[in-house]
């Protein structure tokens, strides 16, 4: 094993493999918050890549509803349990810590207990497995939308209503997760590979498998933490969500006639506008370039308002979320880490900056490299209560936001009060 440092994690992990990090790296948010679970975005990735014999049960975008559903069906409960018996009791967060010299080494703190790559596999007895997993059962694949709109909580209780959806934690909830794989910086899909068939793209970081090296060992669907690898048994290798590079390259005539990337099939068919996708440029020591220009760098390192998905699996994952703000806090630290409640006060009463970079959500097909922000005046102010019950002052400016891609075009501008259009009535029924 290799020593590598995760600054999700706050610390150095175990990892079978010797550091290696791409130019830059696909990232994306994933607003949970004004998901509808329309599965639009699942749709769109399965009429594009997995509607073939053989990939019948391969869904490499689901949008699952927790905290009951998931595809496997509890892929993270038996993961986090799995954990939890190689370590017992030791799966902790010390948020106070921050593990480096620089405070923004690890923004989350440090981990203090085991990652995939560092816990003891408990159902093997071969010494050399190098990634705590599982392969999940036939059963487990069976459905994609388990247990979809089923609640948790105590349920509606006579003369109360109204109090189990009352902020900032309602009493009977249910969240949708939107799901594809995540781009580790450390895959376990890659780590457990015998042939050497899963690689990053060095220009992207984007985690793709040679076919032609796959001999079908489903090591891979053993040891992603996120089940986002899948076996296809009529070609007997394993296929993954590929981030749609075609599209990030920016090379086909008729998708990119202009040479600008744009976003992947499941973001652009977003319909509640929750996906933003970009790339963050990377050092040769995995840490990210300072650029508060950058969407994604300012939401994620700058803001620290998108969280990571179970960083305690050690990937080190490029999928970030906007953790939803009703949900009981114990739940969502456990799936998003110890940042979840700044995170949550943060969205709930954005600053000037914030508020104008979530307009660009979704706002434009071409991906979004830079920001830039144009002053606008004030259009409203009101107090906002935060989920610690402390009450702040919310201003809103109808700021103009002006993106650009990779050419450095402008690709976007859009202001944060909607405008209205009033279109002349040319009869009495006109609309």
């Amino acid at each position: 094993m290799s020593k590598v440092y995760n600054w999700q994690l706050g610390r150095q992990m175990e990892y079978p493999h010797e550091e290696a990090h791409p130019q830059s790296q696909f990232t994306f948010v994933f607003n949970i918050n004004r998901c509808i679970g329309c599965q639009t975005c699942t749709m769109a990735c399965k009429s594009t890549w997995t509607f073939s014999r053989g990939q019948e049960q391969m869904w490499w975008n689901n949008v699952e509803t927790k905290p009951y559903g998931g595809y496997p069906q509890s892929w993270d409960v038996k993961l986090l349990a799995l954990l939890e018996e190689a370590n017992a009791g030791g799966q902790v967060w010390n948020a106070g810590s921050t593990g480096q010299d620089e405070a923004d080494a690890g923004p989350y703190g440090v981990f203090d207990g085991q990652t995939i790559f560092e816990a003891k596999n408990p159902l093997k007895d071969v010494a050399q497995s190098r990634v705590l997993g599982y392969l999940p059962s036939d059963d487990e694949w069976r459905a994609p939308n388990i247990y979809e709109d089923t609640a948790a909580g105590q349920g509606w209780r006579p003369g109360e209503y109204g109090k189990t959806a009352s902020l900032p934690e309602h009493d009977v909830w249910f969240f949708y997760l939107q799901r594809i794989c995540n781009h580790c910086t450390y895959p376990g899909c890659l780590a457990a590979c015998p042939r050497g068939a899963i690689y990053k793209r060095p220009e992207d970081g984007v985690v793709l498998i040679d076919q032609s090296r796959c001999r079908g060992y489903r090591k891979c669907v053993e040891a992603c933490p996120y089940k986002k690898s899948f076996y296809r048994p009529t070609t007997r290798v394993s296929e993954k969500c590929i981030a749609c590079y075609p599209r990030l390259e920016g090379r086909d005539a008729d998708i990119t006639p202009d040479g600008e990337p744009i976003e992947t099939r499941c973001m652009s068919a977003c319909v509640g506008k929750i996906r933003l996708q970009g790339m963050v440029e990377t050092e040769r020591d995995g840490s990210w370039v300072e650029d508060p220009s950058n969407p994604l760098y300012f939401l994620i390192r700058e803001e620290q308002v998108a969280l990571p998905l179970y960083p305690q699996f050690g990937t080190e994952p490029n999928g970030y979320y906007i953790p939803p703000r009703w949900v009981p806090r114990p739940y969502l630290e456990q799936m998003f880490g110890p940042g979840v409640e700044q995170a949550i006060e943060r969205y709930v009463c954005p600053s000037r900056r914030l508020l104008a970079v979530l307009q660009l959500f979704r706002a434009t097909r071409p991906i979004i490299f830079r920001f830039e922000i144009i002053e606008g005046e004030k259009v409203h102010e009101r107090e906002v209560t935060l989920p610690s019950g402390e009450s702040k002052t919310l201003e809103i400016f109808n700021d103009t936001v002006i993106g650009y891609g990779r050419s450095d075009r402008e690709i976007v501008r859009t202001t944060v009060e909607e405008p209205t259009f009033e279109r002349p009535a040319q009869h009495p029924n006109s609309i």
